[in-house]
């Protein structure tokens, strides 16, 4: 449940942050705001992904 909360939240952020972009002035600070909690979400998404690096490294040893 907290998850789906969160992806939930990360698409109000994004297609708040795309109408204020399509104003003619849009507050930047909106913006900045947007864009780090965009950040945020794709920085805990790749968390869960595993790196191909580390793969490989254990098929050597």
């Amino acid at each position: 449940m907290k998850q789906f909360l969160y992806i939930l939240l990360f698409a109000a952020v994004g297609i708040f942050a795309m109408i204020e972009q399509s104003k003619p002035n849009p507050n930047q600070y909106l913006m900045i705001g947007a864009m780090a909690i965009f950040m945020y979400g794709l920085f805990q998404l790749m968390k869960k992904i595993p790196s191909k690096k580390d793969e490989d490294n254990d098929t050597e040893i």
